[in-house]
């Protein structure tokens, strides 16, 4: 139940679509399933479109149903290969259907101006890093938004405050994801999301 929350939220003019990283399935409980549920209101009153795996069920189909039902724009990136596995739906407003899973990364990537990460399992979490890596790279300066539900995502910070740590990781590139423990602070993330345009990655001696 999402009450009496208001969704409006100062966007800038840039971030017209976001891709959402999330499970193809629902998980235990509520909590995840009314978190996506609330994120894709939230992104449809604020005009702001979804670009994601394309399937209709688990988080995929919940988020993509709650734009939708909210009048906003949906487009469904999956291949082929894939398409019965992860139910394709049909529904969205535009359903691209693509040769390989890397054509499907690179084609949400080139579609999105920012990157949000949901609870999800593998498939997310493969996602989620490939596109810090690019970033890291210096292929992209876009704002990636990781939403802790429930200290979901616990476990992964503590993992790369390790790598800082061990000294395997550069903080700044470890602050290319910017964490959030709410769906209602996704939108000010990415209006506040900063950081050096090419983060440095190995110093001349290899550090």
């Amino acid at each position: 139940m999402l009450g009496s929350y208001s969704y409006r939220a100062s966007m800038p003019s840039e971030i017209r679509r976001i891709c959402v990283y999330c499970a193809s399935s629902l998980g235990s409980g509520n909590r995840f399933r009314d978190s996506a549920a609330e994120l894709g209101t939230i992104m449809a009153a604020n005009n702001v479109g979804l670009v994601y795996g394309g399937g209709r069920v688990g988080l995929m189909g919940t988020i993509a149903d709650a734009v939708m039902g909210g009048g906003g724009h949906v487009t469904g990136v999956i291949p082929t290969a894939v398409f019965s596995r992860e139910v394709g739906h049909s529904g969205i407003t535009k359903l691209i259907e693509v040769d390989s899973m890397h054509t499907r990364k690179t084609k949400m990537s080139e579609l999105a101006d920012a990157f949000v990460a949901l609870p999800g399992g593998l498939g997310t979490l493969e996602e989620l890093f490939e596109i810090a890596t690019w970033s890291q790279l210096g292929m992209h300066a876009k704002p990636i938004i990781v939403v802790d539900i429930d200290d979901y995502y616990a476990p992964l910070f503590d993992l790369i405050e390790g790598a800082v740590d061990a000294g395997l990781m550069k903080g700044v590139n470890r602050d290319i994801l910017t964490r959030v423990t709410s769906v209602a602070e996704v939108l000010p993330a990415i209006d506040a999301y900063t950081r050096e345009a090419v983060p440095k990655w190995i110093d001349a001696d290899g550090t």
